[in-house]
């Protein structure tokens, strides 16, 4: 059995850490007169409602191959539901995977643009004469061709309520993940890299988030429907961070094209810093006692490692792993219950404190204070 843990004392079941409704489900039809499923409770303000059964994206398995990191891969989804929230409210909006893109297009839009072979490519066309076998046998190379920027497109769509009983598709969003370096090889199978700087990025970007739009609004159903775009900047594949939406903008009913765009200022950052920016500094210092008083209870960890999230100038979360390499069930429990403790003397209330605990068998713990909340929830896995 599972056991949450409040500190200091009392132990909770789960169904105490969320809300409780008498009514589980509400049943109702799609457009597409199919029979679709809405949960009742919400877990969070910020989560959507999904409709069950689920459906999957027709692109969803191409995202661990294109994009360079499980960090990258996490936030390049997470981060568009993020800003979803600007333009389609968790209040009033049901999230489904994206339904309008096949396949089959996206495999043909994240190729290179080919006028004969590749006509609806988006990333840079190669305009490189082909080398001979002479030439190839040889050792020659041409120069590198100009650099693949799109790595993947998520869509995500967001629908509405248009009676009681009828749902139907009332946004969509696209998250265009891009490269910032390039990695690729040359006519005689060495590797390279190439960095991509931000101004190609953006108008690029923003080149290929007005041609997708204009793809979306010929699909049936399309015309009128608010398209969010993002543009999410990928980092290097040895970055332990993700990326992050660098701007985002909206396509109105009945526009071609994204009609505004807007910047956004966030960004992961790893503690402990050895020389970290004024704006860090008060997080870095105060994660460096933390992780003092934690080498101070136990030895034989390996490490700790914290990384925060920061909008603007200002953090919202800080979340750190600690693997350990004991497995008593009490030393687990002890130390996480020192833990406790220490979140609640090193940490200000007003930042999203998680710690996961880890050991060589898999999750051992976690430790969530919420912002603004005086106690933490803790749970200890069996």
């Amino acid at each position: 059995m599972k056991r949450f843990w409040w500190i200091p004392a009392s132990i909770l079941l789960l169904t105490a850490c969320v809300p409780t409704q008498t009514n589980e489900t509400e049943v109702v039809g799609t457009e597409e007169v199919e029979t679709a499923i809405i949960p009742s409770m919400q877990l969070d303000d910020q989560f959507y409602r999904t409709l069950l059964p689920y459906k999957q994206s027709a692109t969803r398995g191409k995202i661990v191959n294109r994009l360079n990191s499980r960090y990258d891969i996490e936030e390049a989804e997470k981060g568009l539901l993020r800003l979803s929230q600007n333009q389609f409210s968790p209040d009033d909006y049901y999230f489904q995977e994206g339904q309008k893109i096949t396949d089959e297009e996206v495999s043909a839009w994240l190729r290179r643009y080919h006028p004969e072979d590749n006509p609806t490519g988006l990333n840079a066309e190669d305009k490189r004469p082909p080398l001979s076998e002479e030439e190839l046998a040889s050792g020659e190379t041409r120069d590198n061709p100009s650099p693949e920027i799109l790595a993947h497109i998520i869509e995500q769509n967001y629908l509405v309520k248009t009676n009681e009983d009828t749902i139907r598709l009332g946004g969509v969003s696209v998250g265009l993940a891009l490269n910032s370096i390039y990695y690729s090889e040359n006519d005689q199978g060495v590797s390279y890299e190439e960095t991509i700087s931000q101004e190609q990025l953006e108008s690029e970007g923003k080149r290929m988030a007005d041609e997708i739009v204009n793809r979306l609004r010929q699909k049936e159903g399309m015309a009128d429907i608010p398209i969010t775009v993002g543009l999410f900047k990928q980092k290097s594949r040895s970055t332990i961070t993700a990326g992050t939406y660098f701007t985002y903008g909206v396509a109105p009913g009945g526009e071609n094209s994204v009609a505004k765009w807007n910047p956004i200022n966030e960004e992961f950052v790893i503690f402990p810093s050895s020389n970290p920016e004024e704006k860090y500094r008060e997080v870095d210092t105060a994660f460096k006692n933390f992780k003092q008083d934690v080498e101070e209870y136990f030895s034989n960890f390996t490490s700790v490692i914290g990384t925060g999230f920061y909008q603007g100038d200002s953090i919202r979360k800080l979340q750190i792993e600690i693997p350990i390499q004991f497995y008593g069930s009490s030393e687990v429990i002890g130390f996480t219950q020192y833990l406790t403790g220490l979140v609640m003397k090193h940490f200000p209330e007003n930042i999203q404190v998680e710690i996961d605990l880890n050991s060589v068998n898999g999750a051992e713990a976690l430790i969530l204070r919420k912002a603004n909340e005086t106690e933490p929830i803790v749970h200890i896995y069996e």
